[in-house]
């Protein structure tokens, strides 16, 4: 099978290229070469343009490739290079697979579950929920999700992620939240109130390849474990599991001092849960947050 990947070099793209890469072909879209000959198998092939890519040679496409929502603050400048890192790419691909004669059978691509916006902690969002808070992340989601599914056809399924906080020691929101926790200086965001809808890195590697697998499958999945948490449950378990105290609170108005309106990913949240995934019988390795913490950090 030979699959590209867009965003290899990054968290999820880089531990998903594990997996593949002694069993399938792999090309690896990436804006910077040398650091995919770093952290990439000498046997994956990087590209650093579609051009370099035959699609009617392709089986299936991975897309996970997209400018970091949470690095810096949101300027208009830095929202429009989030939105066209997304969209225009996704929509660059779907074009090219429906100028194949031979099209690839599978698109995955990424989204996020920020596509809900803000939710009180109480409501349980599946992937039927209709009703987002119209807010950046949902827009974000929204247009970029439209963009992958203009490549679905007969010949070509296609599998929406929407992926909440991934936990890994690698990358991503823990190894940011670990520094101030390993001193003892860890704690709740804003209110703590706000739901953190997370998955372990293993289960969300685990289910790109579930999805790739099972070729009935299609629409949008939530990659998400079953038990969300609380962000000052979060803190709680994440200071036990280091042996720390979690006594400090970011207060709200310095969270917004901070970082502007990119601090709404921080003080607002989703109980979001997978039931598409649940259903289809993808089994969670790490359904519960203090199994995932073990696993990390012992």
């Amino acid at each position: 099978m030979k699959v590209l990947i867009t965003g290899a070099t990054g968290l999820i793209g880089s531990e998903l290229c594990k997996f593949l890469v002694n069993k399938h072909k792999i090309v690896a879209l990436t804006r910077n070469i040398s650091k995919a000959g770093r952290v990439l198998d000498s046997k994956i092939e990087a590209v650093d343009d579609l051009d370099q890519v035959n699609f009617n040679d392709l089986d299936v496409i991975i897309n996970l490739a997209g400018e970091p929502i949470a690095d810096k603050r949101w300027s208009e400048k830095q929202k429009a290079r989030i939105m066209d890192s997304r969209i225009a790419l996704t929509e660059e691909i779907s074009n090219r697979i429906h100028a194949c004669d031979s099209p690839p059978h599978t698109f995955i691509s990424g989204s996020a579950i920020g596509y809900y916006g803000r939710q009180p902690a109480t409501v349980k969002v599946d992937e039927d929920f209709n009703d987002p808070y119209p807010e950046f992340s949902h827009q974000l989601c929204k247009d970029w999700e439209a963009k992958a599914n203009l490549a679905h056809s007969e010949q070509t399924r296609v599998c929406i992620v929407r992926t909440g906080v991934v936990l890994s020691r690698q990358g991503g929101a823990l190894k940011k939240m670990l520094p101030a926790f390993q001193f003892g200086m860890g704690g709740p965001m804003a209110s703590g109130k706000q739901m953190m809808s997370w998955i372990h890195i293993d289960d969300m590697v685990q289910l790109l390849l579930f999805l790739v697998k099972h070729q009935d499958l299609s629409g949008v999945f939530n990659a998400t474990a079953p038990a969300p948490v609380s962000n000052k449950e979060f803190s709680e378990r994440l200071a036990l599991t280091l042996r720390r105290p979690a006594m400090l609170t970011m207060p709200e108005f310095v969270l917004k001092a901070l970082f502007g309106e990119m601090s709404e990913l921080l003080i607002y949240g989703q109980r979001v849960l997978p039931r598409r995934a649940l259903k289809a019988n993808y089994r969670f390795r790490y359904p519960n947050l203090d199994e995932a913490l073990q696993q990390l950090f012992h």
